[in-house]
């Protein structure tokens, strides 16, 4: 299965709490709690993999490489360029079940643009991680405030931009809290449309566990925060 017609990276198969992926032209196996199924594996692309990410039995894990693995590589969508990396907690740096969100948000830009070329489409983007869903709509003609509260996701955000042709495109990177800056955005009385991405349900390296509880009682938070704006 390829997310919403993108050829650099399948969903080639999943089975007993694991999926089997293809980012570019390397193959990872990375574990997923939500795939309870049994399988055979009898794809032989599950014996060709580069790397495996082993859960601990105390707790995180560690990448299992079988074949040489860049520190890292570069993956396409459309125009966009994401540059990937095995992190901890199994990531990579790119969520791509969002992509259909990406398509949504950048096709609701590009009517509105369509509909009047001189409204300037604002776009607030927390936990914006490494800025994919900035960089779509930033492509779409956006002008996007991406904020994270880890300064590593806001450079590699950055770089992703830049690897995609969009570095003097209109956009803020903030290194921030995203609930101390929507409530100081509201006391501006600042208008945004917003969106929230890459919202992390589990300890990353971006929202380690000791922030990630926090995060999730921060969410009500922030929609309080958007009723009031």
């Amino acid at each position: 299965m390829r997310a919403a017609n993108w050829k650099d990276y399948e969903l080639i198969d999943t089975g007993s709490g694991e999926r089997l992926e293809r980012w570019g032209d390397i193959l990872l196996i990375r574990p997923d709690p939500q795939i309870i199924w049994k399988s055979e594996k009898k794809d032989p692309r599950w014996r060709s993999a580069h790397a495996r990410y082993k859960r601990s039995s105390t707790g995180g894990g560690k990448w299992e490489v079988y074949k040489k693995l860049p520190d890292v590589w570069k993956i396409t969508r459309g125009d966009l360029t994401f540059r990937l990396k095995p992190m901890g907690f199994k990531h990579t740096g790119v969520f791509p079940e969002q992509a259909v969100n990406w398509d949504y948000t950048a096709a609701r830009i590009r009517a509105a643009k369509e509909k009047n070329p001189e409204r300037e489409i604002k776009i607030l983007n927390l936990f914006g991680y490494t800025g994919a869903a900035t960089l779509a709509c930033m492509e779409a003609g956006a002008t996007v405030t991406h904020v994270d509260a880890s300064k590593g996701m806001v450079q590699w955000a950055r770089e992703n931009a830049a690897a995609s042709n969009l570095a003097e495109r209109p956009v803020r990177w903030l290194v921030d809290d995203c609930v101390k800056f929507v409530q100081r955005e509201i006391r501006r009385g600042v208008a945004t449309i917003t969106t929230a991405s890459s919202w992390p349900r589990r300890p990353t390296d971006a929202a380690p566990a000791a922030r990630c509880g926090s995060l999730r009682n921060s969410f009500t938070v922030l929609l309080k925060c958007a009723c009031r704006s």
